[in-house]
């Protein structure tokens, strides 16, 4: 079996492969809601044959996007291109948890691909840091289940801001500053920026775990979460494979939809 997992973010789209024994290939690209099924497909058919694969060796595939209005060009392209039809996540698939929330329909995709990313690998409850374009800390108890969480604007969008809303501010690369006091306006603001979202990242997972009234252990993955690796002691562990790892446990508990 070869799954193609389609993970579309608002900033990135990632693309990766699974030959039924490990991710084989993985590729991100730009999210546009506007890109069709066959503009997908020129894209991806290049990369596939780069690493030696062809569409027709593909079999099964999988989508999560909070991105609606792209949900109809990704199903297109596995219709049209690996003659399949695609489990959406959040249309017609059983995650397998339960979604506590008041309105269930309201948690997005990716929020709750990374929590049973999460379930299946750590023990316990679980507090899941996903930086992107908004930085989410989403809660998972032992059994599971999704128990909501908190949503902050993402690191980049804050930079953004601040560069957009005050004239004399320029754009600078996030980094991590030696010093918390800045000497200059660029130094100043990288420190702002990442001490501020250490800060943000610290205090908030010390009030959910005083909320919670229970140990939890906090992991952290999304395109931004290796900043903060050797910054803070809050997180105990970064991992990049958690979208993808859900995806696949997804997938796999759904072999009726298939």
């Amino acid at each position: 079996m070869m799954l193609l997992a389609i993970e579309q973010g608002n900033t990135n789209t990632l693309f990766a492969v699974h030959d039924g024994a490990s991710w084989v290939a993985q590729w991100r690209t730009a999210t546009q809601s506007t890109r069709t099924a066959d503009e997908y497909a020129v894209w991806l058919f290049q990369l596939l044959s780069m690493t030696g694969l062809r569409f027709d060796m593909l079999d099964a595939c999988i989508i999560s996007s909070v991105v609606p209005q792209s949900v109809f060009n990704l199903r297109n392209l596995s219709r049209r291109y690996l003659k399949v039809e695609p489990l959406v996540i959040g249309e017609n698939v059983d995650l397998g948890i339960p979604v506590r929330l008041e309105k269930p329909s309201e948690a997005g995709a990716d929020r709750l691909v990374n929590a049973i990313g999460a379930h299946v690998v750590y023990p316990g409850d679980l507090i899941v840091i996903d930086s992107g374009t908004a930085t989410t800390f989403d809660v998972i108890a032992a059994d599971g289940g999704f128990e909501g969480g908190v949503i902050a604007p993402g690191i980049n969008l804050s930079m953004e801001a601040l560069h957009a809303a005050a004239a004399k501010l320029p754009r600078v690369a996030i980094r991590r500053p030696e010093r918390t006091i800045g000497r200059d306006t660029v130094g100043a603001m990288q420190a702002g920026v990442f001490w501020g979202y250490i800060a943000l990242i610290e205090g908030l997972i010390a009030r959910i775990r005083a909320e919670w009234g229970r140990p939890m252990t906090v992991i952290a993955t999304g395109g931004v979460a290796s900043l903060f690796q050797g910054a803070t002691t809050s997180i105990d562990h970064f991992d990049s494979d958690l979208t993808i790892r859900g995806m696949l446990e997804i997938h796999r508990r759904n072999p009726g939809a298939r």
